[in-house]
C-alpha cells in the first residue's frame, strides 16, 4: 500500500497547523472544505473558467502556490493541488490517486443535452487516460510499440513535407493567423496519418474536438449544451464508421490498425468498446494538445524577441527550446484524479471519494523546482522535468510525436520567418479547465526579407531532429573570451562573458562548463575557478596537454581574446557542504580550479578551512599568488621541486567529525586520499574527476538483465550490448543526459531494488553503499535485475 503523501514544503504560518491534522486558516468562514478546515477568501473565489485562468493559469494560482498549495474549491467541488512535488507525487501513484475521472463532464449537463447524447449510442469508455489499474497497463503495453522512437522515425518526412507546403501558402502574404492556416490542420493531419485514419472532413473533426473539449472539461451555457451535445454524438458516430471501414482492411500502417490486429492477439485486453473510444479520444489527443502546445510556444516565443532571434540564429537551441515552452506556457494546464483512500497531500488530510484538480501549469512554475521559474530560459537545464505530458504510468504516450512535430514547426518558422513579429491582437481561449491554447496568432512580416528570395538553399537545410527528452548536450550558450591570460607555465585563464552584456548564470563552487572546441566535433569539461559572486563573466583555467584528448591543445593553439565560443551549463556535481564546520581542501595541478572556488566561498560563510595544494614546480602551479592573497597561512603548497611532499596520511591520521575533504587532481592523488579516508566517518571525502573509462562496455563481460519501472508500470530488458540509458530511451522513457562517461550525473535514476554495479565517478561510498540511486549511462545490474523509479 503507498504512503500518504508527507508535506514537501517548509511548513508556513498557514500550514503548519494543517500538518498537526488541524486547518490550514485561522479566520472564520463561512464556507468549509469537506474535512471541515474553513476556506480561505481566495480560494472560495477561485474559478478555472474566469478568464485570469484561461489567459495564464500559474499567474492566476500564484497565491496558492506561495500560500495555500492545497485548497478546497467549493465552486468546483474540487481540492485544487499547485506544487510541482505534491503533483508529481499524485502521478506516481495511480492506485491511490485514479485517473477514473480525468474524462468525467466537469460540468454536470441538463437532461435534454443528456438526451441528444442517448439518441447517438454514445457511450464513450475507459481510455488509456482514464482506465485504472489492472486493466490499464496491459492495454498500455499491447499498445505502446508504434509510440518508440524508432517507429516514429518514419512520421518525420511527411510532417516536414506538411510544414513546408502550409508555410508556402502563406509566405508572400505578410500576414497570417498561424492558428487557421496552419496549426490546427497540420497536428490534426498528421494525427489521422499516425491514427489511419482517412483525411476526410477535417474542418467537421476539429468542430468535433473542439465539442469534446468543452464538453468534458468546459463549462457550456444550459442554450449551447444541446449543440455540444449533438457535435460530440456526430464525433462518437463517426468515430465508430471508421473505425470499421479500418476492420475491412486491419493491415493498414495506423495505430489503430495495430491496434485491431492486436485484438486479434489479445481480445480480452483490446475490446471492441476500447478501440471505439480510443478512435474518439485518439483524434482529440493526437492533435489538439499539439496544435495548442505550438500555437502558445510561438506566442511566448514571439513575445520575447531575444529568445526568438537566439532560436533563429541557433537551431540546436530548437529542441529545449520546445521542453521550455511546454514548461513555460504548455497545453495542458491540468488533469483531475480521483482520492480512493484518506490521504494528506502537502499537510492537508484529504478523504477518500474526494476530487482533485492538478494544475501541473501551476507546478511548471515552482520555484522549488526551476529558478527563475517565471523567466523564458531556453537552456534551462531542467526543462524537461516539466508535467505538461504528466508523469509515470499515465503519461502521455504520444509526447515523442508532439515533440518531433513543434521541433519541426519551430524549424521551418525560423528557419524561412525569422522575421515575424506578433500583430496587435487580444488572444482568446475555449474557456475549459485543462486544455489551452490561443483561439488565433496573428504574425506581420516583410515578404521581402524572405531569406529564401536571397537564397534558396535556405528551403533545403534542415537541422536534425532529436525524438525524446532533449540532451544536455543540445543545449548551448554564446559566450565572448574577453581575455586569454597566463597563469603558469602552460596554463592561460579564460575569462568568458555574454556577448549582449547580460548577466551570466548563477553558479555554485565546483561547478563546471563544457566547451565546444570549434569545429573539432570536441566538447571539453573545465572547472570554474573565478568569484561566484561575479555575474558578469565565467572564469576557466586550461592546461596545456598536447598529448592528451586535443581540447586544450585547441584552447592554446587557437583561442584568443574577442573570439566567440559556445558553452554549456554551468552544472555542479562537486558541491560544497556550506553547512560543515571544517573543510579541507586538497588539490593536485591543475585540480585546483574548482579548489579555488570553493576556498573563496568558506571563507565568505566563515567556514574553518586549510588548503593544501601540490605541483612539480612554482611555475607550473596555477592561481599562486590570488591564493596566497586571499588565504594567507590558511594555504599550505607542496611544491616537488622545492623538496617538498604532502603527507596525507599524517593530515588524515585522526578522523574527526564535521569535517568534509575536498580533492580534485590526478587520479593517484585521489586514490591514495581514499585509502586515508578509510578509516572516517562516511562521505567525508568528496572529489571531482577529469576522465573516465567506467563507461565502455565490453558484450562479452556483460550480462543482460531486467529493469522493472515502477511509477511507469513496465519492464525493459538491457542487453549486454546496450547501456541502461540507451534501453530506457528505446522504450519511451525520458532519461537526461551529457556526458554519457559517469562523470557528470546528470542522468541518475532512482534505485528501489536490486544491486547496483556502479561504475561512474559521481556518488560517494556511502551513496553507492545505500545503493538507492545509479547513473543510468554506464552503471549496471549486479545481479538479474532492478526495480527503478521512472
Amino acid at each position: 500500500m503507498s504512503q500518504p503523501i508527507a508535506p514537501t514544503h517548509t511548513p508556513d504560518t498557514t500550514t503548519a497547523e494543517a500538518s498537526a491534522g488541524g486547518c490550514p486558516f485561522h479566520q472564520a468562514s463561512a464556507a468549509k472544505a469537506p474535512n471541515g478546515c474553513p476556506v480561505s477568501a481566495r480560494a472560495a473565489d477561485f474559478d478555472p473558467f474566469e478568464d485570469g485562468y484561461q489567459q495564464d493559469p500559474p499567474e492566476y494560482v500564484r497565491w496558492a502556490r506561495e500560500q495555500e498549495p492545497v485548497f478546497y474549491s467549493p465552486k468546483l467541488g474540487y481540492w485544487v493541488v499547485t506544487r510541482y512535488d505534491d503533483i508529481k507525487a499524485i502521478f506516481r501513484d495511480n492506485l491511490t490517486f485514479s485517473p477514473s475521472i480525468a474524462l468525467e463532464k466537469i460540468t454536470p449537463t441538463g437532461p435534454e443535452a443528456n438526451a441528444v447524447l442517448a439518441s447517438y449510442g454514445f457511450a464513450l469508455n475507459r481510455t488509456l487516460v482514464n482506465e485504472d489499474e489492472p486493466a490499464h497497463m496491459p492495454r498500455r503495453r499491447a499498445l505502446m510499440e508504434p509510440f518508440t522512437p524508432e517507429h516514429l522515425k518514419h512520421h518525420e518526412p511527411l510532417v516536414r513535407q506538411l510544414a513546408r507546403e502550409y508555410v508556402d501558402r502563406f509566405i508572400d502574404d505578410g500576414r497570417a493567423d498561424l492558428v487557421d492556416q496552419m496549426l490546427w490542420e497540420v497536428p490534426l493531419t498528421v494525427a489521422l496519418h499516425f491514427l489511419g485514419v482517412p483525411e476526410e472532413d477535417m474542418d467537421k473533426l476539429r468542430e468535433y474536438s473542439i465539442a469534446h473539449t468543452v464538453n468534458t472539461w468546459g463549462r457550456p451555457k444550459p442554450e449551447e449544451q444541446v449543440a455540444v451535445a449533438h457535435a460530440v454524438g456526430n464525433f462518437w458516430q463517426l468515430a465508430g464508421k471508421i473505425l470499421e471501414k479500418m476492420r475491412q482492411h486491419p493491415e493498414g500502417s495506423g495505430w489503430m490498425q495495430y491496434g485491431i490486429r492486436k485484438q486479434k492477439a489479445h481480445p480480452d485486453v483490446v475490446t471492441d468498446s476500447y478501440l471505439h473510444s480510443m478512435m474518439m479520444a485518439g483524434i482529440v489527443a493526437a492533435h489538439e494538445t499539439t496544435a495548442n502546445a505550438t500555437a502558445n510556444a510561438m506566442k511566448l516565443l514571439l513575445q520575447h524577441p531575444d529568445v526568438w532571434r537566439e532560436i533563429c540564429d541557433d537551431p540546436s537551441l530548437i529542441p529545449n527550446a520546445v521542453e521550455e515552452c511546454l514548461r513555460h506556457n504548455g497545453s495542458v494546464a491540468a488533469w483531475r484524479r480521483l482520492v480512493t483512500r484518506d490521504v494528506n497531500i502537502g499537510g492537508i488530510d484529504i478523504a477518500a471519494g474526494a476530487k482533485l484538480l492538478i494544475v501541473t501549469s501551476s507546478a511548471n512554475h515552482d520555484e522549488a523546482h526551476f529558478t527563475d521559474a517565471d523567466l523564458v530560459d531556453i537552456r534551462r537545464e531542467n526543462a524537461s522535468d516539466q508535467l505538461t505530458f504528466g508523469y509515470g504510468s499515465h503519461q502521455c504516450m504520444g509526447k515523442n510525436l508532439a515533440r518531433m512535430e513543434m521541433q519541426i514547426f519551430l524549424e521551418e518558422f525560423t528557419r524561412r520567418l525569422p522575421h515575424m513579429t506578433l500583430a496587435q491582437q487580444t488572444f482568446t481561449y475555449v474557456p475549459n479547465t485543462s486544455f489551452r491554447g490561443p483561439e488565433h496568432v496573428w504574425v506581420e512580416w516583410d515578404p521581402a526579407q524572405n531569406p529564401e528570395r536571397r537564397d534558396p538553399a535556405v528551403l533545403t537545410h534542415h537541422s536534425p531532429v532529436r525524438i525524446g527528452e532533449p540532451s544536455g548536450h543540445s543545449v548551448t550558450r554564446p559566450v565572448v573570451v574577453e581575455s586569454v591570460v597566463p597563469v603558469a607555465d602552460g596554463i592561460v585563464k579564460l575569462r568568458l562573458v555574454a556577448p549582449d552584456g547580460r548577466a551570466m548564470p548563477r553558479w555554485a563552487p565546483g561547478s563546471h562548463i563544457d566547451i565546444e572546441c570549434g569545429d573539432t566535433g570536441l566538447s571539453r569539461q573545465y572547472s570554474l575557478c573565478g568569484d561566484p559572486s561575479d555575474t558578469r563573466a565565467l572564469e576557466i583555467a586550461v592546461l596545456h596537454e598536447p598529448q592528451g584528448r586535443g581540447g586544450s591543445h585547441w584552447v592554446h593553439t587557437q583561442v584568443k581574446a574577442g573570439d566567440r565560443l559556445r558553452i554549456r551549463g554551468p552544472r555542479n556535481h562537486f558541491r560544497l557542504d556550506e553547512t560543515t564546520r571544517r573543510a579541507i581542501f586538497v588539490a593536485g595541478g591543475i585540480g585546483v580550479t574548482p579548489i579555488a572556488a570553493m576556498a573563496r566561498r568558506a571563507k565568505a560563510l566563515g567556514i574553518d578551512y586549510e588548503i593544501h595544494y601540490s605541483g612539480r614546480s612554482r611555475h607550473t602551479m596555477a592561481l599562486i599568488d590570488e591564493l596566497q592573497s586571499l588565504h594567507g597561512e590558511r594555504l599550505h603548497l607542496w611544491v616537488k621541486a622545492e623538496g617538498q611532499r604532502a603527507d596525507y596520511a599524517r593530515l588524515l591520521a585522526t578522523p574527526q567529525d564535521g569535517t568534509q575533504v575536498y580533492a580534485c587532481g590526478p587520479l593517484r592523488m585521489l586514490d591514495a586520499l581514499a585509502q586515508c579516508c578509510a578509516p572516517w566517518p562516511d562521505d567525508t571525502l568528496r572529489v571531482e574527476h577529469f576522465q573516465s573509462q567506467l563507461a565502455t562496455l565490453d558484450p562479452e563481460k556483460e550480462h543482460a538483465f531486467e529493469v522493472t519501472l515502477k511509477d511507469s508500470g513496465i519492464t525493459v530488458t538491457v542487453p549486454a550490448d546496450q547501456t541502461l540509458l540507451t534501453a530506457l530511451r528505446a522504450a519511451n522513457i525520458d532519461v537526461q543526459s551529457d556526458c554519457e562517461e559517469g562523470l557528470c550525473g546528470s542522468c541518475e535514476v532512482q534505485v528501489l531494488a536490486g544491486d547496483v554495479d556502479h561504475r561512474d565517478v559521481v556518488l560517494t561510498r556511502a551513496e553507492r553503499d545505500a545503493n538507492t540511486k545509479m547513473m543510468s549511462c554506464c552503471s549496471r545490474a549486479c545481479g538479474k535485475s532492478l526495480v527503478l523509479a521512472l
